[in-house]
């Protein structure tokens, strides 16, 4: 099972005790995947499809937790498959009537609010109804990428302004929540590790919490060992670059003044370095007969460097 899949079926076992926690997510399913079809003389048949049977499933139970539903009827019964999606239909017109006034969508005189929005703020006016909320979302639309590959949050929304309420409702919490526009739909998006793991706690999915977070630490471990290799190799060619530099200097100037021109301690410098070539300068300084500092050595030996640079100059002025 995928990363996002695991975080849905723990979600999906998510059921929250308070009545206007549960009324929230009875709004967000109904947002993504309800449609409400008017009968004609009043009746109202209010239906949820999706092509997850077990967020069906959870719909039907906050129902009968939320509202008096005839217990006699089966979950079983009431599904159906169409097309490669569960429907539910709530056909009691009395009940359909009141599942919408409870989550705002209808008026007391059965009148619709504004569709335009994702959810009626009345709705969602405590966090822990937004906590819900956000949750009855990501359970209809919305996906997590396998964290072991990169970080990535999304839920879909059919229009801008359902986007944009969602986002806020996100950023509520402190999570960064983005929109980008994906072809005809509109994308809400968190990207960072961190406000992921802030997100999976907002919608009570502890056990993904730590899985993910699990991840990120060793994640994090692996760039920090990376790193300190990457520098370290760096730091390795830079000083194996640098030797075989100044053993070229100090050839040339052996093969061409030779190196009984150089002063004295120069000499003694070259001629270390031409025997102990892969040496650190801290290990050259250290074997001088008057032992000198890494600042000292490589100022030696920058000089070294200098004289053959002159004498390169000079014969090409001869030639």
């Amino acid at each position: 099972m995928s990363f996002s899949g695991s975080v849905k079926e723990e979600l999906l076992r998510c059921i929250d005790s308070a009545r206007h926690c549960q009324i929230a997510e009875l709004a967000a399913v109904l947002a993504f995947d309800g449609e409400i079809v008017r009968l004609g003389q009043g009746q109202i048949d209010l239906r949820v499809s999706s092509e997850n049977e077990s967020l069906v499933r959870k719909y039907f139970t906050l129902l009968q937790k939320t509202f008096t539903m005839n217990d006699s009827v089966s979950i079983d019964n009431r599904i159906t498959k169409k097309n490669n999606r569960f429907l539910m239909e709530l056909k009691d017109s009395q009940l359909a009537v009141k599942v919408l006034q409870a989550v705002k969508l209808l008026g007391a005189d059965r009148m619709p609010q504004n569709l335009d929005a994702l959810v009626n703020q009345m709705v969602v006016q405590r966090n822990c109804c937004k906590r819900a909320f956000i949750r009855g979302a990501f359970l209809c639309a919305g996906s997590i990428s396998d964290p072991e590959k990169f970080y990535h949050f999304e839920i879909v929304c059919s229009s801008k302004t359902k986007a944009v309420q969602l986002m806020e409702l996100i950023q509520s919490f402190e999570v960064d929540a983005k929109i980008v526009k994906r072809k005809k739909y509109y994308v809400v998006y968190v990207k960072e590790g961190a406000q992921i793991v802030e997100l999976l706690g907002i919608m009570g999915a502890g056990v993904s919490l730590m899985n993910l977070e699990n991840v990120r630490i060793l994640k994090d471990m692996r760039n920090t060992v990376n790193r300190k290799v990457n520098c370290e190799t760096a730091n390795i060619n830079k000083t194996v670059n640098a030797a075989v530099k100044q053993v070229e200097d100090i050839i040339y100037i052996r093969d061409t003044a030779g190196l009984h021109s150089l002063p004295e301690n120069l000499e003694e410098t070259a001629l270390l370095r031409l025997e102990y070539p892969q040496a650190s300068l801290k290990e050259l300084g250290a074997l001088l007969s008057t032992p000198v500092g890494k600042s000292g050595m490589n100022h030696r030996l920058r000089k070294i460097c200098s004289i053959a640079n002159e004498l390169r100059g000079v014969r090409e002025e001869q030639v």
